[in-house]
This record gives structure tokens, C-alpha cells and sequence, in this order.
């Protein structure tokens, strides 16, 4: 085949984000799946902020909960995300909870576009009924913690930039969908912002 019509593996997006992008939103919301394939079509870094936690900490997330408290788990979150942070212009998938604590809440919403990515009950269920690497959840109880999640943490998650659903379809059309959402977000926010690049 003639390499000059070879094809780039992920479609060209026409404008770059000022700030790191920063995916919020509870378990099942698909922030890992979704942030990495958000970060291949802008061409930036991908990090997960739970697998930086647990290697900052050097057990895991469910470990730091259970035997140091939530409390060390919040500190060791808000420390990890502030240092993301300042690496520049990239995805950042977060824990859980993580945008449900003041401080780190307010970190994000300083120096980040926030992206809730919002799953209904339904939709969580299926993502997660029967996973055994969710800590906050246990076997059989699924719905009702994620009922009593989803009361406490929505107003607190409301308070993101952008909000986009996420619905049982394939990923790549959430990505065009959250695409969309932080596009229309910067024309608004940063009107002087250039968000046109060639490509």
C-alpha cells in the first residue's frame, strides 16, 4: 500500500484544550476507558490518578482505605492530583471520590477543565454488578450503595464544567460527545482562547 494514503489511527481534532482535562464521576462512569481514548484523539498524555495514588502509596487503593482511613486517602489524593497537575496540558482520570473532597474539588476546578462524566443507576449497575476490584462496593449490595452514592455525590459532581451522559453505546461515541461538550466549553469560557489548529 502507498504509505502516503495511510489513514492516522484516530481522527484529527481540530483545537486543543488550554488546561488539562480532568474526568470525574463514580465507578462504572467509564472515566479510565473514556480518558484514555479522549487522550489518543487530542494526542496528549493519559494518566490514571487511582494508579498513581497506588504507586505514590505502594499498595492499593482498597488497602490505603481500609487501613490508614479515608482521611489518608483523601490527602494522598489531593497531593498526587496537585502534582498531575503541573505536568502540563493532558487527560486526567480520577477516583471515585475523589471531586466529592473540598480541597481537591477546588484544585480541579482551579487548574482543570472538570468533565463529569454522568451514569445513571442503571448503567452503572451493569458496568459493575459483580466486580471484585471495587472497594466501595460490596458482592450483592450494588444497588443500594450506589443509590446512596449517587444522593450524596451528584450535587457535588454538578459542580463540574462540562456534564456529558453516559449511556450504554459504543465508547467512541462518548468520546465524540464529551469532544463536543469541552469544544463548546472553551468557545464560551476562553473567548480569546484560538482553539483552530491546522492538522
Amino acid at each position: 500500500m502507498d504509505s502516503s494514503v495511510i489513514k492516522p489511527v484516530s481522527p484529527a481534532v481540530s483545537f486543543m484544550p488550554p488546561k488539562p482535562v480532568v474526568l470525574v464521576g463514580l465507578m462504572g462512569s467509564g472515566k479510565t476507558s473514556i480518558g484514555k481514548r479522549l487522550a489518543r484523539r487530542f494526542d496528549l498524555p493519559f494518566v490514571d490518578s487511582d494508579q498513581e495514588v497506588e504507586e505514590a502509596a505502594g499498595c492499593s487503593i482498597g488497602d490505603i482505605d481500609s487501613v490508614f482511613g479515608e482521611g489518608a486517602l483523601q490527602e494522598g489524593e489531593l497531593h498526587v492530583i496537585s502534582r498531575l497537575l503541573e505536568n502540563g496540558v493532558q487527560v486526567i482520570a480520577t477516583g471515585c471520590l475523589s471531586f466529592t473532597y473540598e480541597d481537591t474539588r477546588k484544585l480541579i476546578k482551579k487548574n482543570a477543565i472538570s468533565v463529569w462524566l454522568k451514569g445513571d443507576l442503571e448503567t452503572l449497575l451493569l458496568r459493575v454488578t459483580g466486580k471484585k476490584d471495587r472497594p466501595l462496593l460490596e458482592v450483592g449490595k450494588e444497588e443500594e450503595i450506589l443509590k446512596k452514592m449517587i444522593d450524596e455525590y451528584y450535587p457535588l459532581l454538578e459542580e463540574s464544567d462540562i456534564t456529558v451522559n453516559t449511556l450504554d453505546e459504543p465508547a467512541s461515541t462518548t468520546v465524540d460527545r464529551v469532544i463536543i461538550a469541552i469544544s463548546n466549553f472553551i468557545s464560551k469560557t476562553y473567548p480569546d482562547y484560538h482553539i483552530l489548529r491546522s492538522v
